[in-house]
């Protein structure tokens, strides 16, 4: 029988962003201040600053942080964050030429749909020379973020607004946000540096050492270490599961620059460029831009991708401070195993693109959270833990691949995303059924997706993908009602460019009242 008055410990290893978000939501969840016998401890190194891949999130990360009991304008004044209503991907469907230049939004908000008229099927019956672009057509986000608007106005509640969106923020900021929740929270903080890893016999961890302050010994063991993977890695069954084949950038390099102009139109979306070997992510910060060359090392070298990021950048930044992050397209299959389990870039990394390195940890956490074993064996849920996320996992892999694999573009890199060996067999089975039809909804199980049936939609129209509609015409008998739907969207969308503030005059407001609530 187990003994009531017998605290159950979690050590969290690691700080950043995966620590302090496990450790707050943790904490909430568990409602530690108020349970004495469970203990939440995040062990951090003094030594190790915050990696942060990239610096934009999912619509998802509203719900973390409102659940967190985060005040959204403290955090997007303290992070330095900005609106993101979705990703304009330019140059990936096919090269510039002759002056030409291809481009298409991915937006968050879903398109506009009435109950028993989809739009899609319409829109792709239309005359493909004269019909606006898809995102365009369904959702009135697309003129939204084309005009440098913002997805919400000031005064309306926290979290909320007419449009889906997520953040732009510096990662190292939002870790002391978080930091400084959880600690609100309960959660213990100690300054020290992991120095071995002791097994028991069966392979569970029995404690660690840490250089500052000895042993230290808990029930759960969280990995949140990054890419040394410094607990997980050396776990029995724990091996690393490459997807190289089917992805293939496994290196970016990065830099920051101050904004050139305080009051130019900010943008509210990610802007991701395609180049010969991958592409270059552009984010617009309050007061700053990240701006990253994502390639792969098979295909192009370390001094070609400095060659693009400089290029990209513009002249006169002949000072430019750049930073290399090698990564590898893979995650562990057995993320927990027996009293530990990894969050983060330890349980494993695709690739920046989509901004679904938070997402995972998001998922993460909420299972742990759900699922954790307040008494019995603490490896009791590893097992479905394991199946959802390696699903999670996999199901990424076939939607970062679709943005690669139908593009048109003709150097080494493209044509060989493009062979049909390098793409995941359920990708491409899905890929000879959309030539005749759209993706629809029972294409996914919702529990282990990121992407939605819309989201796909939004990749293959907007990169011109063809879905021939033509011999099920006759079926879709809606069409004057489909018009009339389209027009509507219009309607909407000369409104909102009317009513919705600039992205840049919402974030000089919300900054502000931050400041006066802050004072």
């Amino acid at each position: 029988m187990q003994d009531a008055t017998r605290k159950r410990r979690i050590l969290i290893v690691g700080g950043g962003t995966a620590g302090w978000l496990t450790a707050a939501y943790l904490a909430k969840h568990l409602a530690l201040s108020e349970r004495s016998h469970l203990e939440v401890t995040v062990l951090e190194s003094p030594d190790i600053g915050v990696i942060g891949v990239g610096e934009g999130t999912f619509p998802t990360i509203r719900t973390t942080l409102q659940f967190l009991g985060i005040d959204e304008r403290r955090f997007i004044r303290e992070t330095s964050a900005t609106f993101k209503q979705g990703i304009r991907f330019v140059d990936w469907a096919h090269a510039p030429a002759a002056g030409r230049r291809h481009q298409f939004l991915h937006p968050f908000e879903a398109p506009f749909y009435t109950e028993g008229t989809s739009l899609v099927p319409y829109w792709l019956l239309q005359d493909e020379a004269t019909r606006p672009p898809f995102a365009q057509a369904v959702t009135l986000q697309q003129r939204v973020t084309e005009a440098r608007r913002a997805p919400k106005r000031a005064h309306e509640a926290p979290y909320a607004g007419p449009l889906n969106y997520a953040y732009h923020f510096d990662a190292v900021r939002l870790a002391k946000v978080l930091a400084e929740r959880a600690r609100e929270l309960g959660v213990r903080h100690v300054e020290a540096t992991l120095s071995g890893v002791v097994r028991d016999a069966a392979g569970a961890i029995a404690h660690i050492e840490t250089l500052q302050h000895g042993a230290f010994k808990a029930d759960l063991y969280v990995d949140c270490s990054g890419f040394r993977a410094e607990m997980i890695g050396q776990a029995p069954g724990a091996a690393f599961k490459s997807v190289r084949h089917h992805l293939f950038t496994d290196r970016a390099l990065s830099c920051k620059l101050p904004c050139d102009d305080p009051d130019a139109p900010m943008e509210s979306c990610t802007i991701a460029t395609a180049h010969e070997a991958g592409w270059t992510w552009e984010i617009g910060l309050n007061g700053a831009r990240g701006i990253g060359c994502v390639y792969s090392s098979d295909h192009m070298s370390d001094e070609r991708a400095a060659e693009i990021l400089r290029g990209y950048v513009g002249a006169g930044h002949d000072d430019l401070v750049t930073r290399r992050i090698p990564f590898a397209a893979g995650w562990r299959e057995k993320q927990w195993v027996k009293n530990c389990v990894a969050v983060g870039l330890s349980a494993g990394f695709l690739e920046p693109l989509e901004s679904t390195g938070l997402v995972l940890i998001e998922a993460a956490v909420g299972m742990i959270a759900e699922m954790f074993p307040h008494g019995g064996p603490v490896e009791a849920p590893a097992r479905r833990f394991n199946e959802l996320m390696n699903a999670r996992f996999e199901n990424i892999v076939n939607f970062l691949k679709l943005h690669y694999c139908v593009s048109r573009r003709d150097e080494p890199f493209w044509c060989d995303n493009a062979d049909l060996s390098s793409v995941p067999e359920r990708l491409a089975e899905f890929l000879e059924q959309w030539k005749h039809r759209p993706p629809g909804r029972f294409d996914f199980m919702l529990d282990t997706e990121t992407f939605a049936f819309f989201n796909y939609q939004y990749i293959l129209y907007g990169m011109g993908y063809p879905t021939d509609m033509g011999a099920a015409r006759a079926d879709f008998t809606q069409g004057a009602e489909a018009e009339r739907i389209f027009a509507k969207i219009r309607r909407f969308g000369d409104r909102a460019l009317v009513d919705l503030p600039s992205h840049r005059a919402l974030i000089q407001q919300i900054n502000a009242q931050a400041a006066r609530v802050a004072a």
